[in-house]
């Protein structure tokens, strides 16, 4: 079976978290989609490239997750979380998802 590049993963957390808190009009469950993801990218992070990278891409995935917050208010929603899941998606793939 292939591997799923971390990246993909992280802002499909992303993106995923928003759209089910979106529709089902339960944040609760797109904090539950957005967490899992995250631990699930965590891993593969911390697998490819090391502890230390896999803790400064888990902070840029939570600061991309609470910056799209205020983004929302100035491009809108569906534009901030595409904007912050191509920024840790884009650094996922620079510090850990090349390296194989």
């Amino acid at each position: 079976m292939a591997k799923v590049p971390a990246a993909a993963v992280a802002a499909g957390g992303l993106i995923g978290g928003y759209g089910v808190a979106r529709w089902t009009g339960k944040r609760q469950l797109g904090g539950a989609v957005l967490a899992v993801a995250g631990a699930t990218a965590a891993q593969q992070w911390r697998r490819q490239a090391g502890g230390r990278a896999a803790g400064a891409l888990t902070v840029a995935y939570v600061v991309g997750f609470a910056g799209s917050h205020p983004l929302a208010k100035k491009v809108g929603a569906w534009p901030a979380v595409f904007g912050v899941a191509g920024a840790v998606a884009l650094a996922s793939w620079a510090v850990a998802d090349r390296r194989g």
